[in-house]
């Protein structure tokens, strides 16, 4: 499947296909970039696909320069990306030139943010090797690092000139990794196409048991459904925060316990049914719209229940939201499957309540 992401000249493909990872160097090529390139991984993923992308950029004639960083979050740091711009450097890439994010979201939010700044900008391109990058962080030109109090805090909106998902990457995924990015399915399903969230609900079973056609098709619906978002708000402006479903209150349980308690796919799914229960507190959703998107959750392998939470804690994290707006926090809810509204003001005691009802036991 190919689903362009229409944004004038900074249009790009998304490439979702089985394979796809050892044709990049000739789609690259077929850009007409420069002709030296820095793949950027975590050492893990090198292994595992390095050779097959960097033998196929060498082959379509690029130079190539491996840039290997560490794994998972803590790539996501000043200082690793300062050592980046160092190894650009010194293989003299230029504003021609290709950055190349083979991995995860991590490895992809800080490979953009380096090609970003890198001499103002530079061409990039997104690997993207789990379900989470695939069907979310790879898409939409959100590039950043992490600031000590909050995750994603510094960072730039750099558009990739191409996005290649293979499917088959997903295959040696974790359990726990694998299930983590299908809540960004989850979510896509919830607030923008209720058939979409029928399909998932039908599939879930073959989904987790990873049956490649059904990774596939579920994968490019995913990619199709946010293409359609970027393209009509590509800088968050208001109908893109959307996508931030179940976001802000993940984020803030991600932050508030030092980004190691929890899996991201975790908390956003603990966030979503914390929101969805605050729309139902709120007089905006129905019961069932709640219990069909904790049902899924579950189904897919993912939490709807948490204990031992600091909810004062959450409640400052929620404070330093990089989506407030003169103080105000925007809460994406659902009214329905397939529909979305932002909320404002949402109280602390509302926030309090809801988080109460996820304890283990609760109804």
């Amino acid at each position: 499947m190919n689903v362009t992401v229409s944004l004038g000249s900074r249009s790009y493909a998304i490439v979702v296909e089985s394979g796809a990872l050892g044709s990049v160097g000739g789609r690259l090529r077929a850009l007409g970039v420069g002709a030296r390139a820095a793949l950027v991984s975590d050492a893990a993923i090198m292994r595992l696909y390095g050779k097959t992308v960097a033998d196929g950029l060498e082959a379509a004639g690029f130079a190539v320069t491996l840039v290997e960083v560490p794994e998972g979050e803590a790539a996501k740091r000043l200082d690793v990306a300062a050592q980046c711009w160092d190894a650009l450097l010194a293989a003299g890439l230029d504003r021609t030139s290709t950055v190349l994010a083979l991995g995860g979201g991590a490895v992809g939010d800080l490979a953009g943010f380096v090609s970003a700044t890198y001499m103002r900008g530079t061409n990039f391109v997104q690997l993207p090797t789990t379900v989470l990058a695939q069907v979310d962080a790879s898409i939409g030109g959100k590039t950043a690092i992490d600031h000590p109090k909050a995750k994603n805090l510094i960072g730039a909106f750099h558009q990739p000139r191409l996005v290649v998902c293979d499917p088959t990457t997903t295959l040696t995924l974790p359990p726990r990794e694998f299930s983590s990015g299908l809540a960004e399915i989850v979510k896509h399903g919830i607030v923008l196409d209720a058939e979409y969230f029928g399909e998932v609900e039908r599939d879930a079973a073959a989904l987790l048991a990873r049956e490649l056609p059904v990774l596939e098709r579920v994968i490019g619906g995913s990619c199709r459904l946010k293409a359609g978002v970027v393209e009509r708000d590509e800088q968050e402006a208001e109908l893109r925060a959307v996508l931030n479903y179940g976001h802000t209150i993940g984020h803030a349980l991600e932050a508030a316990s030092g980004y190691a308690r929890f899996a991201h796919g975790e908390a956003v799914a603990l966030g979503i049914a914390a929101e969805a229960r605050l729309a139902r507190r709120l007089g905006l959703a129905s019961e069932e719209t709640v219990g069909r998107q904790e049902r899924l959750l579950e189904a897919v392998g993912l939490p709807v229940r948490i204990d031992a939470v600091d909810v004062e804690a959450l409640l400052a994290a929620i404070t330093r939201d990089k989506k407030a707006r003169d103080g105000h926090v925007p809460f994406v809810l659902a009214p329905r499957i397939g529909a979305f509204r932002l909320v404002y003001d949402v109280s602390p005691d509302d926030i309090r309540a809801v988080m109460a009802e996820l304890r283990p036991g609760r109804g």
